[in-house]
């Protein structure tokens, strides 16, 4: 079934036969999508920069100062939470295939399941899977080859990461990627860590203790587990399944629709998982998992975005950086700063640049308005999604403008800055734009709980 335009995208006619069933589905994977349903010309060639990176080229007058690139980690395994439901699931069908043996009453799709093998242990828990490490290579060469000056051998790499084990392995990939012949700033082996950037939202005491751990900020995305678009979804799964409709949740539902993502992302096979579901049940499931990144990384409350002002304010002061010894006419101290955290690095983040923001929240209640949104995660932060800063110095006789000017790319486009819809922005002109926000944006001061008893709706 072709997916339409406002639902999933299709990438059928790019990959081999086993894939194409799964596929059919992958671009509603959320979160858990592969870095290929943003940049499908990398399923046929992992090295290619695509057909817009000829048209994505700085001015000619303009010569490339500094890259700064936020990474997500690449493709990894589910989480020790995530295995365990689906070894529930998983049981549960063992049971009901043992007792339709005993009843001779057939149930195909139950029986195929059950007959699958349960492979993941939960000592994976979240680990940097063997596709992410690739991930991660095949994005640094694609990097280091349309920024080959930024990327020469005689400069260092100044490489952070988030202290999970999937992001400095994947530090560790981005650097094999590159080849022997850039070094790291502090040394041939290391990569500092940097939760208090990477990982800000853990360091935010009013979003830890308003969003992460209160149970009522996720209202809208409980009430949707409960509506009617995600009961239709259930009552078919466990129709197909034959099991009483009882013994299924939203959470068992949502498990085996992600199985079916990580079979096809970590081992690029179909997974029998995959046929529990369609189209319509697809863009249902991918809403369950943007309502949630809405509200807990987006848009939903202020403080998600707010928490984030320390690493917006530390991107400028190193363009800031950069600008001052080009002005002095010295060497640029760190031409390639590169930090590997989290989509919940990267979602808060965009969302404090204001990008990705629909004119209506996203609620329970509002699915089939929601159509046609902007915020969609799968798009967002895939694997390996990356947003880069690049700042250039310009010749100002030859280009008639500012010295220095500055692009934005995510997951390697060109993104148009909100001021002026342009990609490319003079870079005075893109600080004023964001003027409030690096003067009055102060980490401590969002962060800290507030001292009266008011509750947590009226905070955020």
């Amino acid at each position: 079934m072709a997916l339409r335009a406002a639902g999933c995208p299709l990438l059928l006619l790019l990959l081999p036969p086993l894939a194409a069933a799964s596929v059919a589905l992958s671009g509603c994977f959320g979160t858990k999508s592969r870095y290929e349903e943003v940049n499908p010309h990398l399923v046929q060639d992992p090295l290619s920069l695509g057909p817009a990176a000829a048209g994505a080229r700085p001015p000619a007058a303009c010569a490339p100062l500094q890259l700064r690139a936020l990474l997500r980690h690449g493709t990894r395994y589910p989480t020790a939470k995530q295995i365990r439901r689906l070894g529930e699931l998983h049981g549960r069908l063992l049971r009901r295939a043992a007792a339709a043996a005993a009843s001779s009453s057939a149930c195909p799709l139950a029986a195929a399941l059950a007959a699958w093998h349960m492979w993941y242990e939960e000592s994976l828990d979240g680990r940097l899977a063997p596709r992410g490490q690739r991930d991660m290579e095949h994005l640094a060469r694609r990097l280091a080859a349309r920024f080959p000056a930024l990327f020469a051998a005689r400069h260092r790499l100044a490489l952070a990461s988030s202290s999970k084990h999937r992001c400095l392995q994947s530090g560790a990939a981005f650097r094999r990627g590159l080849g022997p012949a850039l070094p790291l700033a502090g040394g041939e082996t290391e990569i500092e860590i940097n939760d208090a950037l990477m990982r800000f939202f853990d360091h935010c005491q009013k979003f830890v203790a308003f969003v992460e751990e209160n149970d009522t900020a996720m209202q809208q995305v409980d009430a949707f587990k409960q509506g009617p678009e995600m009961r239709r979804v259930l009552e078919k799964v466990a129709g197909v399944l034959c099991l009483p409709v009882d013994e299924l949740n939203a959470d068992l539902i949502q498990v085996a629709f992600l199985t079916c993502s990580y079979e096809l992302a970590i081992r690029n096979v179909t997974s029998p998982w995959c046929s529990l579901f369609n189209e319509e049940d697809a863009k249902v499931l991918e809403y369950l998992n943007d309502l949630k990144q809405y509200w807990k990384r987006g848009y939903g409350y202020e403080i998600n975005s707010r928490s984030s002002c320390n690493l917006f304010q530390d991107i400028f002061q190193q363009l800031d950086k950069a600008v001052e010894e080009s002005k002095s006419s010295k060497p640029i101290s760190s031409p390639v700063i590169v930090q590997i955290g989290h989509a919940e690095t990267l979602q808060p983040l965009l969302a404090l640049m204001g990008f990705f923001k629909d004119d209506e929240p996203l609620r329970a209640n509002n699915y089939v308005r929601q159509m046609h949104r902007k915020f969609r995660s799968g798009r967002i932060v895939p694997y390996a999604a990356n947003l880069v800063f690049v700042l250039y110095h310009c010749d100002q006789v030859k280009t008639s403008k500012e010295e220095y000017q500055v692009q934005m790319l995510l997951n390697e486009k060109l993104m148009p800055f909100h001021h002026s819809n342009e990609t490319i922005s003079i870079y005075a002109d893109l600080k004023d734009y964001y003027k409030d926000i690096l003067q009055n944006c102060h980490f401590k001061e969002e962060c800290e709980l507030p001292k009266s008893n008011s509750t947590a709706t009226d905070e955020l």
